[in-house]
């Protein structure tokens, strides 16, 4: 799980509060001067949607991309008469020409279906695990090789958006859209043809490559349609649409894989794609609102002759390559320096880690102990599936709690109030893997184990809905890249983990392989709850983060 499910989320978000907070903070910081850190590259972009979807939201006059191109001038008089040619919307949100001014309807028929092209880019990671057994027959490849093809999709879900995200601020997003999900959709024909491994093992990559920009991108789609007031529901779900997809596709494989051929897992895909790009082409526009102000110049420099009308983008100063790199360079530059964002980043590395684990664990556990076949395998997903639901449905409870600690809090909001729900995560995740561990035996019946599971997949999304709000608060100037530096280490531990997820199982034993896990899990459980409790110090002594 998309994104950026995340992708590539999952491909960035999950609540209002959050992206208020975003706009609120963006919109401090444009009335600072930059600091020194700040100087040398350009604004941050995200490869989780998230970043994208807040910024974007603020519409012309409050995003921080066109206000780093306006420059001073020493003739004010003539400051002012370039101003006056600055193409803007007339009326501003009530312009035809707004996305924001679209009908409802259309703004949610285009949410849906940014939606769908998010979750048929995340199924398409793990609906290959279906094919594991047919595949390994076909191919003569073992099951590490065979592996390998959900490590190099999932590398691609996390280099995508650190490429498409930036590409995106200068060209708008319905390219990014048409181009990026066309490679996807022609890409996964190959895999649906494939006479060897090498061939699936490389398309693959460049399959989730193009699709990461569903992760990276669409979520921005969202926020420029939306106000504040208006954002909470479509921007869950469409966050929620990359969780969604890993734990669908194994139930869609595993019918698929049952009772036919293990190409029709690609031709399913296929045609979903297919069809997501005919509607994507026909119904979705670009509601990036800086490159409808360009097509707007445009238009009304042709329509008066005169070359002075201008839109704020085209003022822009650097280069594409410039923002591509240093985009690429930020993330790291918090992974090192900023032990708060690490430790949480790893964090969340690890859950996702052990979630592309249990594609190949799940099928071990439950053949083995309980004789399941293969659509039944599938079927054992819906307890993970299940659990996120229910994480997604409490968000009106952490709300409330931390609107209390606002209250206590004097009025003020800090960004420590956006962890409570990871305590509670970082808890139940150990409890999860250790009880689904120890319940694994033939004799305890099948649906206890998916019950902890179903726990895993709660945890989950307490941990990723509040380690995401919080590193967009801690670090408003650099949101986008603390974002960036999650989804890089997520991607990482996704790709890593299903490569020795089945061997741990077979040589440890079913118990001991989830209490590793569950050790591991349990080491990074303290830090959420100190971080609640000493963030705002920690903050203070950062380079990065701003203490409130």
């Amino acid at each position: 799980m998309s994104s950026r499910v995340s992708e590539n989320s999952l491909e960035d978000g999950l609540d209002q509060p959050m992206s208020e907070r975003m706009d609120e903070k963006e919109r401090q910081c444009q009335d600072e001067d930059k600091t020194p850190l700040d100087s040398p590259g350009p604004k941050d972009t995200s490869s989780y949607s998230v970043a994208d979807s807040t910024q974007s939201n603020q519409g012309v006059d409050n995003d921080n991309t066109i206000n780093d191109v306006e420059k001073q001038d020493d003739n004010s008089d003539t400051l002012d008469s370039d101003k006056s040619f600055e193409v803007k919307f007339d009326g501003g949100e009530n312009d035809p020409m707004s996305p924001k001014n679209k009908p409802l309807l259309r703004k949610w028929c285009i949410t849906l279906l940014v939606s769908f092209s998010s979750l048929c880019v995340t199924c398409a990671s793990t609906l290959y695990t279906s094919t594991y057994l047919q595949l390994e027959k076909d191919f003569d490849v073992s099951r590490l090789v065979a592996t390998i093809g959900l490590t190099t999709y999932v590398c691609g879900l996390g280099l995508g958006p650190m490429f498409l995200s930036p590409f995106s601020e200068f060209y708008g997003r319905r390219i990014i859209y048409i181009c990026a999900f066309g490679i996807y959709f022609i890409f996964l024909i190959p895999c649906a043809v494939a006479q060897n491994i090498q061939t699936m093992l490389v398309v693959r990559f460049f399959d989730g490559l193009a699709g990461s920009a569903f992760l990276s991108v669409a979520g921005g789609t969202v926020g420029d349609m939306f106000t504040k007031q208006t954002l909470s529901m479509p921007m869950t779900i469409y966050t929620v649409s990359p969780f969604m997809g890993p734990c669908i596709a194994p139930v869609m494989g595993g019918f698929i894989n049952q009772f036919a051929d293990w190409r029709w897992s690609f031709w399913v895909l296929v045609i979903w794609a297919g069809i997501q790009w005919i509607m994507i082409v026909l119904f979705v526009p670009e509601t990036y609102a800086p490159v409808i102000l360009r097509k707007k110049a445009i238009q009304k420099r042709k329509d008066t002759g005169d070359d002075r009308w201008y839109a704020p983008i085209e003022k822009m100063d650097r280069s594409v390559t410039q923002f591509v790199l240093w985009s690429c360079i930020r993330p790291f530059q918090l992974l090192i320096f900023e032990p708060m964002c690490l430790n949480l980043c790893l964090l969340s590395a690890i859950l996702l880690g052990i979630l592309y684990l249990f594609f190949g664990a799940f099928a071990v556990v439950f053949t083995h102990s309980h004789g399941f076949n293969q659509w039944q395998v599938g079927l054992t997903f819906l307890g993970i599936m299940v659990g996120m639901i229910i994480g997604v449905s409490c968000d009106p409870l952490w709300r409330r709690n931390r609107d209390r600690l606002i209250r206590n809090n004097g009025g003020i909001s800090e960004p420590e109030f956006r962890l409570p729900p990871t305590v509670l995560g970082a808890c139940l995740i150990p409890v999860a893997m250790f009880g689904f561990g120890w319940t694994s035996y033939p004799w305890v019946h099948w649906i206890v184990p998916i019950v902890f599971s179903g726990l895993f997949g709660l945890g989950n999304i307490f941990c990723f809905s509040g380690i995401f709000t919080f590193l967009v608060e801690s670090y408003p100037l650099y949101a986008a890249s603390a974002l960036a530096a999650n989804s890089f280490a997520r991607s990482s531990f996704a790709a890593a983990f299903p490569l020795f997820g089945v061997q741990m199982y077979n040589n440890l034993g079913y118990p001991w392989a989830s209490s590793l896990l569950g050790f591991i899990a349990l080491a990074m459980t303290p830090f959420p709850y100190l971080f609640f409790r000493y963030g705002k110090r920690l903050r203070g002594r950062s380079r990065f983060a701003q203490a409130s």
